[in-house]
């Protein structure tokens, strides 16, 4: 009897090589205008942004956070509970991206970290029972791409430092571990709330509307920051994003990274029965009037 292997049954052959490499791993990989492949992987995308390319992407395209997310990515879930996620825009009816040009990539020095790690691949993964996340790398070896047969051989470490992958990755760390975990966290956490998501969706993708949040009265009132520190997360992009991440960890997680002002909560509290009240009083006298006006017409 004849028994076919499952393998021979399916033609499809991932790109991925399950070897796992380290930073000393020596590859043999390289890219460059000269090769027949070259800009081949840029017509074929599929690039998951992360709140550093977006910071990146949108400050060498000169527009808002709110503008860039509009014109140059789709929104898409990340998770079954629906966390926000979002990836490049291709050209309409392609996979190609849209910051393809014939020259080659528009946005090459402020290309997205999956473009500089190609065809690396990298990934954060948290073991069992452990708390802290490793960073795991393998490689990508697709049919069309003629850059393994280069002869140009480096270490995983190089090829990181000549990518400027580094900052990328420094920048991204924290984000990076807000996903793990939430995705670590088990049934035992319920469904995250649509407050929870609209937050994460703000700090990790629309830095101007965070920077107008924690300026705002209500964060103003609960939280306390050194005003040399809050002067800097104004100005600065990249400390604005290591700030909003310390934020949703404390959100969603309850770390303790921002202090609290004393009594602040309480205050907050406070105000809102306030303001809860006052609607609910306005409401009543709305009501009343509505009445007395409606009893006015009937007697009349």
């Amino acid at each position: 009897m004849h028994v076919t292997k499952i393998k021979d049954e399916i033609p499809f052959q991932s790109p991925v090589q399950p070897t796992q490499l380290t930073l000393d791993s020596e590859i043999q990989f390289d890219c460059h205008p000269g090769i027949s492949c070259f800009n081949a992987c840029c017509k074929n995308i599929d690039i998951t942004l992360t709140p550093y390319d977006i910071l990146r992407l949108r400050k060498h395209r000169g527009v808002t956070s709110q503008e860039f997310v509009a014109r140059f990515t789709t929104p898409f879930e990340m998770d079954h509970h629906g966390m926000p996620g979002l990836k490049l825009l291709t050209k309409p009816g392609t996979s190609e991206c849209v910051f393809l040009e014939e020259s080659g990539c528009g946005v090459y020095g402020d290309r997205p970290a999956a473009c500089r790690y190609y065809a690396l691949g990298s990934m954060g993964m948290r073991k069992k029972d452990g708390s802290v996340v490793e960073d795991l790398y393998f490689l990508v070896k697709e049919a069309h791409c003629r850059g393994h047969e280069e002869p140009k051989t480096l270490t995983v470490r190089q090829y990181r430092q000549e990518q400027g992958v580094e900052r990328y990755d420094e920048m991204n760390r924290e984000w990076r571990d807000i996903i793990i975990k939430k995705r670590s966290s088990g049934p035992t956490t319920g469904t995250p709330s649509e407050r929870s998501f609209q937050l994460f969706d703000m700090c990790s993708y629309d830095l101007d509307s965070f920077r107008e949040f924690i300026q705002s009265d209500g964060f103003q009132s609960l939280f306390q920051v050194e005003a040399q520190s809050f002067q800097q997360i104004k100005t600065d992009d990249e400390a604005l994003l290591r700030f909003a991440m310390a934020f949703l960890k404390q959100v969603l997680f309850g770390e303790k990274n921002i202090p609290m002002k004393p009594d602040g909560r309480e205050k907050r509290i406070a105000e809102r029965r306030a303001l809860y009240e006052e609607r609910r009083r306005k409401a009543v006298e709305d009501y009343k009037s509505s009445q007395e006006a409606q009893w006015r017409a009937e007697e009349g």
